[in-house]
């Protein structure tokens, strides 16, 4: 082949390539019919609500043989009450609470921004302040009011996952 007939393959290939992906619909372009995630705020956790949360996600974690930290917020982000386990590593302690912030915050589980950004491609999530685009972050509701969050890291996302699972149905029944 010659050069001239290799650059028009190319030239061709490329507005194929990019007539494809005009074609294709954004899907950030559907306008939803209802709002997503707007479970009202409540007044915030009570210390011994946190602390029970952060008994049993311990305990499920202790059951496994994982070491977490693990985070409670209450309905405006702050901190109410945080468990290290014995060797759990330092870089987990801000994310534990950065989970359990972002959770409360945008009023969803984190995982919902993992699997934006990994499964769906949304990385403009990545632009946004607070986010944090790793499971282990879990809403706290009460009576329908969301009323903290919980987040726990040092694991796997998965591992931090499940025993925030166990942390938040204490409160999430």
């Amino acid at each position: 082949m010659t050069l001239r007939f290799r650059a028009a393959i190319l030239t061709a290939f490329l507005v194929v390539c990019g007539a494809a992906d005009a074609q294709q619909p954004n899907p950030l372009d559907v306008i939803p019919d209802k709002m997503p995630f707007t479970t009202p705020y409540g007044a915030p956790i009570s210390l011994a609500h946190a602390e029970a949360a952060i008994a049993a996600a311990t305990g499920e974690a202790e059951k496994r043989g994982w070491a977490l930290n693990v985070a409670v917020v209450d309905s405006g982000a702050n901190l109410v009450a945080f468990a290290r386990m014995d060797g759990a590593q330092l870089g987990s302690i801000a994310i534990s609470e950065h989970k359990a912030r972002a959770s409360v915050k945008f009023r969803r589980p984190t995982k919902v921004f993992e699997d934006g950004i990994q499964k769906n491609d949304y990385k403009y999530q990545l632009s946004l302040d607070d986010i944090i685009a790793s499971r282990g972050g879990i809403p706290l509701i009460e009576d329908g009011k969301l009323i903290g969050a919980i987040g726990c890291s040092g694991g796997a996302g998965s591992q931090d996952e499940a025993a925030c699972m166990v942390g938040a149905a204490t409160i999430n029944k």
